[in-house]
């Protein structure tokens, strides 16, 4: 299949998915029987318009042997290799990303238990408030499979269609062949992307929704079809329904697609229709549930005090800063411990004061090796991009090619809101993972970077050779040596190293980080045993940021209700627990005893046991507890 058939069938399984979420959460029907039907009639919808919904005029099937010979120069080769080692890594372990645990499988497991979207009674608002794209996507995965393992392949498909996407848009906005054909195969080595490919996450998914509104957009500017400007609508409102810190890509979209838009006027019905899938399948439905149930479309207003910006301009120069840091820092970086105790008091006592005042907890906060949870494209292509850029401003001559028929304006517009699209986010963000939130602008803000006369004559270098494969060697390393996904027996080698060499600091932290990653997809699994076999709802009381996936494995044998730490014993014998896991941690954070939560709840100690579920945190103190009838 083309790459624009191929953006097309990801494009429909995203809406379908979507479309299915709400519209069975609308009827109380989110279970098999309801998928079946709809699935069933939008495979007859396909089998009957085959020929309309994903075609493309003009482009032609390659073949097998065609697309095997592009892959045998050196840049498509390393791609396909990391994108191998990827699968190899996805299959081989199980989803250990920390939000996907604490809140994004968590919501669809409740949602499945009661047969559609609701607003769960939790701690955690992000349950609740954000936005559901690909818990639309894993919701009939899970549910068929009964299993997480497949969730990595919501990541894994669109990053294969990452190069073609990139090397159509660049292109279109006026870089050089020759430049995005190298970039096309870069860009996708950012750590994010490569990491966030074989994983749970949901910051790199969204970038194929990004530049496919772009692409589109721009193909209509050549082909004058409606249906290009359809898909490119498409793709924008899956862009919003998949994270709402994406709205501001909105921006370039729209200056794009504007011009075009009185070509919508040739079919008002079909577009119409469009429109309104469109605003389901956005981020509208879920700010709609958000005013209704915490009187704020963001849910912002549930959300701890420094994860919304109160200061604009400490949110640009701060972000700026942390996406800098988070960027730069090398891939191996022993001396993460240090920097992260010593870095508050590197700084002028006014810089920190004022980022602890503006911006959620950890700020300064970096890691030993990049992970899914904190890394944006790091510090290979960060240089290489830093480094390209410089030299292109040796030409006199950066101006833009004059083939494509967008005008001049437009595409210097298209060019520049992606970093007004930044700015806003940077304006209104207080969240201290700048650097991986932003995965789909890089994908946008790199046509910019790349324009200039001169970057035909760096790619061309021997300097610009010798630096990619630095890069694509330091991509293999981060990939290798991820701690969720190792491909390296990473503990057998580190314990036989501490043995050696006992109580050395940096073995002992890696060892720890390595354990801890490996449990990570079932952190409380020694609680299981201590309830009781036939269990069918299990009270959970734990922090925001606890995981309880623990308690819903195997899928689907219980489900989980949260406690919150004033609920009365009538709140928690009405909702049908019985028995509850307590976390330690919850308890000590909110000053209270064990002793007077017990008696307040008109509960019994059962057993109480540690379990590590952040590093962060260590051991912590795990307790079973049974309500009083």
């Amino acid at each position: 299949m083309s790459l624009p058939r191929l953006v097309k069938f990801w494009l429909w399984l995203s809406l379908l998915t979507s479309l299915a979420g709400w519209i069975l959460s609308a009827i109380g029907q989110l279970n098999r029987a309801g998928y079946a039907v709809l699935f069933g009639l939008a495979t007859a919808i396909v089998l009957l318009r085959r020929g309309t919904i994903l075609a493309e005029p003009g482009q032609n099937t390659p073949s097998l042997q065609k697309i095997c010979g592009r892959f045998r120069r050196p840049l498509p080769l390393a791609f396909a290799t990391l994108t191998l080692l990827i699968l190899i890594g996805g299959v081989l372990y199980p989803p250990t990303n920390h939000t996907a645990f604490t809140y994004r499988i968590p919501r669809v497991l409740n949602w499945l238990t009661h047969g559609g979207w609701f607003w769960v009674h939790t701690p955690d608002c992000r349950i609740n408030t954000r936005a559901c794209g690909i818990e639309w996507m894993a919701t009939p995965l899970l549910l068929f499979t009964k299993s997480d393992r497949g969730m990595f392949l919501l990541n894994f498909i669109p990053y294969l269609l990452l190069p073609g996407l990139l090397f159509s848009v660049c292109t279109r906005l006026g870089v050089r062949p020759v430049v995005a054909w190298h970039w096309m195969w870069l860009l996708p080595t950012g750590y994010s992307f490569l990491l966030q490919a074989g994983s749970a996450g949901n910051d790199t998914f969204p970038a194929v929704y990004a530049l496919a509104a772009v692409d589109f957009g721009l193909r209509a500017w050549t082909s004058r079809r409606i249906s290009d400007l359809w898909h490119s609508l498409l793709a924008a409102a899956l862009l919003t329904g998949a994270k709402a810190s994406n709205l501001p890509l909105l921006l370039p979209w729209a200056v794009l697609i504007f011009p075009l838009l009185p070509l919508l006027r040739r079919k008002v019905v079909a577009t119409a229709l469009i429109v309104l899938v469109a605003a389901v399948v956005s981020f509208l439905p879920t700010a709609v549930l958000n005013t209704i149930y915490c009187g704020d479309w963001s849910g912002s207003k549930l959300e701890p005090a420094g994860m919304t910006m109160k200061n604009p301009v400490v949110g640009i120069w701060g972000n700026a800063f942390q996406i800098l840091l988070n960027n730069f820092v090398p891939p191996v970086f022993p001396m993460a411990g240090w920097w992260n105790q010593n870095a508050p008091h590197i700084f002028p006592h006014t810089f920190v004061a004022t980022v602890e005042k503006n911006f959620d907890t950890g700020y300064f906060w970096l890691g030993e090796l990049p992970t899914e949870d904190w890394a944006g494209i790091g510090f290979g292509i960060s240089v290489l991009l830093t480094a390209a850029v410089l030299a292109s401003l040796r030409t006199k001559s950066s101006k833009l090619t004059s083939s494509s028929p967008l005008p001049l304006t437009v595409r210097r517009l298209v060019l520049l809101t992606p970093w007004v699209a930044l700015l806003a986010y940077c304006v209104k963000s207080g969240m201290v993972t700048a650097a991986r939130l932003i995965s789909p602008y890089y994908t946008l803000l790199l046509p910019s970077l790349i324009i200039g006369a001169g970057h035909p004559e760096i790619v061309r270098s021997r300097w610009w050779r010798i630096a990619s494969w630095l890069v694509i060697l330091t991509a293999f390393v981060v990939l290798v040596t991820t701690p969720p996904r190792p491909l390296w027996p990473a503990q057998t080698i580190l314990f036989a190293a501490l043995k050696s060499k006992p109580g050395q600091p940096l073995l002992t932290r890696a060892l720890k980080v390595y354990s801890v990653y490996a449990i990570r997809s079932d952190p409380l699994a020694q609680l299981r045993p201590l309830l009781p076999p036939d269990l069918k709802v299990v009270g959970f009381m734990g922090t925001a940021d606890d995981i309880d996936i623990s308690l819903w494995r195997p899928y689907f044998s219980r489900r989980v209700e949260h406690i919150l730490l004033g609920d009365s014993p009538e709140q928690i014998r009405v909702r049908g627990i019985q028995y509850a896991v307590v976390s330690g941690l919850n308890l000590k954070e909110q000053d209270v005893t064990l002793d007077s939560w017990l008696q307040q709840a008109n509960a019994t100690l059962i057993a109480t046991t540690n379990a590590t579920v952040k590093v962060t945190d260590g051991p912590q103190p795990w307790h079973i507890v049974r309500f009083q009838n």
